[in-house]
């Protein structure tokens, strides 16, 4: 793998990367939720992920999970299960409206970072992607040390960019955690999640 390719590689990761997609969703939800330390262990709990599974891929453990039907269905409906769990709390959040008494039986961080973890490590979606897009990148020639650079180059640009969000949300978090904005905001992710959870769950 050359330079020049390893450079065409970066920027079509860069360019999936800022496409909203669930992971965004809950990374905001948990941000506003849970401050600068919550979305900052929600986006590594998703990059934690995210290595896990580009690490299947590179080693070849995906290609068997997807080929085996059962396993995969199975891992579909896991994911499109735990989003409309996640976007179901968020619409409660935003219709019950009471961020006081949420605040004050906020879950620990431990909890965060799982979220994001299984958000990202139970998305086959995720596994799909790995094995249509390292092959396009990798010769007969290449090493798994090549795949793995390749595989964690996902992983480490994904933990930034959802760090990139919860700097930016940060930014303009008082404005953010108005009553109004808050319930809004709340419906609109919690709509999102449950919206990417159900085309998951459709999906053939």
């Amino acid at each position: 793998m050359t330079w020049g390719t390893y450079g065409t590689y970066l920027l079509f990761v860069l360019l999936m990367l800022v496409v909203p997609g669930p992971d965004t969703a809950l990374v905001l939800k948990n941000s506003l939720a849970g401050g600068r330390r919550g979305g900052v262990l929600t986006a590594l709990g998703i990059g934690s992920g995210n290595l896990a599974q580009g690490l299947a891929a590179a080693l070849g453990l995906s290609a068997v999970i997807v080929r085996s039907e059962p396993v995969f269905e199975a891992l579909r409906w896991a994911g499109a299960g735990y989003l409309g769990y996640l976007g179901v709390k968020a619409l409660v959040a935003a219709w019950r409206g009471d961020y006081r008494a949420l605040a004050a039986g906020a879950p620990r961080g431990g909890r965060r970072w799982r979220e994001g973890f299984l958000c990202n490590l139970t998305n086959p979606k995720v596994l799909v992607f790995y094995l249509s897009m390292l092959p396009q990148f990798l010769t007969p020639d290449s090493t798994v040390a090549e795949a793995l650079v390749l595989a964690g180059t996902v992983g480490v640009l994904a933990t930034l960019w959802q760090l990139v969000i919860v700097a930016g949300v940060q930014r303009i978090r008082a404005w953010l955690l108005r009553r109004r904005v808050r319930r809004t905001l709340d419906g609109v992710t919690g709509a999102a999640l449950l919206g990417f959870g159900a085309a998951l769950a459709v999906e053939s």
